[in-house]
């Protein structure tokens, strides 16, 4: 198995918006993942809306440790766009969003704006070599929560969720997931 996947280590962050200087007319990919039930697997579309080029690919993701998201390995077959065609029958249960990227304090981000139902969630990413870096980062100050290890914030949870469904969840995490106030230094 570790010969076809990779370990990706990576936190996550509830954010309140884009941080500056992005904003959303910023470079973006806009992503849309297909789930299909009762797997592990998601077809991925990604169009870049500056070129319009489109790429797919079908994906699994698995945990590497019971219970701890930060530690994940992808397994991951790039598709012709025949070949993503055979497996338009599994679209339906889909999670679109758009990707913007930003380098803060040298470590590069990912920032997820979701859109549909979900229009008003906003995870930040943040990717590492190696799990000793990991462990040792500090939260970013325009993270609100960590929801690294919350599985709620899964895309395979999230595809049959609402933003009021988010907003429930944060509740009920409350300030125990609280890394950094969204207020600026005064």
């Amino acid at each position: 198995m570790d010969k076809t996947y990779q370990t990706e280590f990576r936190r996550k962050y509830l954010i309140e918006a884009l941080p500056e200087p992005l904003t959303r007319a910023s470079r973006h990919l806009q992503i849309f993942d297909n789930y299909i039930a009762s797997t592990r697997m998601r077809i991925r579309s990604v169009r870049d809306p500056e070129t319009k080029a489109w790429s797919w690919s079908l994906q699994q993701r698995i945990g590497t440790t019971n219970g701890d998201l930060s530690s994940l390995k992808i397994g991951e077959i790039y598709l012709s766009e025949a070949e993503h065609a055979v497996l338009e029958i599994f679209q339906g249960t889909e999670i679109r969003k758009n990707r913007y990227f930003h380098e803060f304090d040298r470590m590069p981000f990912a920032f997820d704006v979701y859109l549909g139902g979900l229009w008003g969630l906003n995870i930040a990413n943040v990717d590492f070599a190696d799990l000793r870096s990991m462990v040792a980062y500090e939260p970013p100050p325009f993270a609100i929560f960590e929801v690294t290890n919350d599985p709620f914030f899964l895309g395979e949870n999230l595809v049959e969720k609402k933003f009021e469904d988010v907003r429930a969840e944060v509740a009920q995490v409350g300030t125990t997931a609280l890394t950094a106030t969204a207020l600026p230094d005064e």
